[in-house]
């Protein structure tokens, strides 16, 4: 089978998700059109030498609907023979992307000048709201009641309370990861990817993430509130819910916060992807063999432990083990997401998220996937590792996972 290869991967910087928000005058078509023009520009790329734009993207309505991939190429440097196609696997859209695209890679055979892919994806949540397209599993009564539909918070506290994680273990990690991006900014680890947004007059609205948080520290994070404990307490009672699924609970301990959950933001990322002879075309050296890829469903109620069963999934179908990762990105949904994935594994947290996560630099949902495989990937190469896995939950109960190697 063919291998693919990634020759590039560039993400904007994320902004706050809200109307003072920098990037909250730009639109979604816009803001995926300069990562388009970027991954072109930057490895010298014809308009016309991709087969194709695969990018992720959750809420599909108003401006990030109507195929907003088609709209992203058309708005950009690429030749118009280029297609576009919209995807959404919730949170691990993104992700899912970059793996269809190195999969469609891998199945090519015989193309003159080789195949390439840009795949990557866009939120732009400040401008478009966080479950303003509905959803049928929460809206349709006999839907939500057959599968105990809980919002993702109160899944996030079931797993902290099923797997026996604190209020002060979740505020730790976050504590964490605000220092660990803080830390990666002051050192330029990002340098090699960010993309500046600038306005149509050249100027720069945004160069770096917006919405960390640095100097957090447990005082600061233990003087706020539960954000899941009145809709699982009282009204609606989505406790009650997840307590007739798991009755061996007994109650649900509320310990996320917005200062332990990840950020609402706004931002766009792309993966250049081709095979090796996309590359000998194209004047390009590869970065990294995109060595798996991996998806799987998981009970919807708690919704977000897929990660672990992902993992094992990945590892068992290529004969790997959890040894053979040298660096883990695990998307920081929530604080216990993360808490699970590490106790699941015995990782130590020093080779898991070195450089912060979405907790303090924010989830672009559509995005975030190939964010964190552009972030693992620029770390490999900085620390001297070879071999790395990215992973995330994903709403409604499934997990994704991608393996790359280093070249």
């Amino acid at each position: 089978m063919t291998d693919a290869f990634i020759y590039d991967a560039v993400r904007t910087p994320r902004g706050k998700g809200r109307k003072d928000g920098a990037l909250h005058e730009v639109t979604s078509a816009r803001l995926s059109a300069g990562v388009l023009n970027a991954l072109k520009d930057r490895n010298g790329l014809d308009g016309h030498a991709v087969e194709d734009v695969i990018w992720g993207n959750v809420t599909q309505v108003g401006e990030q609907g109507g195929c907003l991939a088609r709209t992203a190429v058309l708005a950009s440097e690429l030749d118009e023979r280029i297609p576009g196609v919209a995807i959404n696997r919730f949170c691990a859209s993104g992700m899912e992307a970059v793996n269809m695209a190195a999969n469609q890679v891998r199945g090519a055979t015989g193309q003159r000048g080789g195949v390439g892919y840009i795949a990557g994806g866009v939120e732009m949540m400040g401008r478009v709201p966080m479950g303003s397209d509905g959803a049928a599993i929460a809206v349709d009564p006999s839907i939500a009641m057959n599968t105990y539909f809980v919002p993702q918070g109160i899944s996030a506290d079931i797993i902290a309370t099923e797997y026996g994680f604190s209020r002060d273990d979740a505020d730790a990690l976050a504590v964490e990861s605000q220092n660990r991006a803080a830390a990666a900014w002051a050192d330029n680890r990002f340098a090699k990817s960010i993309l500046e947004v600038k306005d149509q007059n050249g100027l720069t609205i945004l160069d770096r993430d917006e919405y960390m948080r640095p100097g957090t520290d447990m005082q600061a994070l233990g003087s706020l509130n539960p954000s899941f404990k009145d809709m699982g307490e009282t009204m609606p009672g989505f406790d009650k819910i997840a307590l007739m699924k798991y009755p061996h609970l007994e109650r649900i301990n509320h310990i996320h916060h917005a200062g332990n959950s990840s950020g609402i933001v706004d931002g766009a990322a792309g993966v250049l992807i081709g095979d090796a002879e996309f590359g000998k075309a194209n004047g390009l050296k590869p970065r990294a063999r995109i060595r798996a890829t991996a998806k799987i469903g998981t009970d919807p109620t708690i919704m977000l432990t897929g990660p672990v069963p992902v993992t094992e999934k990945i590892l068992a179908d290529h004969g790997m083990n959890i040894g053979d990762i040298d660096l883990f990105e695990v998307n920081e949904a929530f604080a216990s997401v993360v808490l699970r994935f590490m106790q699941a594994f015995d990782i130590d947290h020093g080779k898991l998220n070195v450089n912060g996560g979405a907790i303090a630099m924010g989830h672009p949902l559509g995005a975030t996937g190939a964010i964190i495989i552009g972030t693992l990937l620029d770390e490999l190469e900085r620390s001297d590792k070879e071999v790395g896995l990215a992973t995330l939950c994903i709403a409604s109960g499934m997990g994704a996972a991608t393996i790359i190697e280093r070249v």
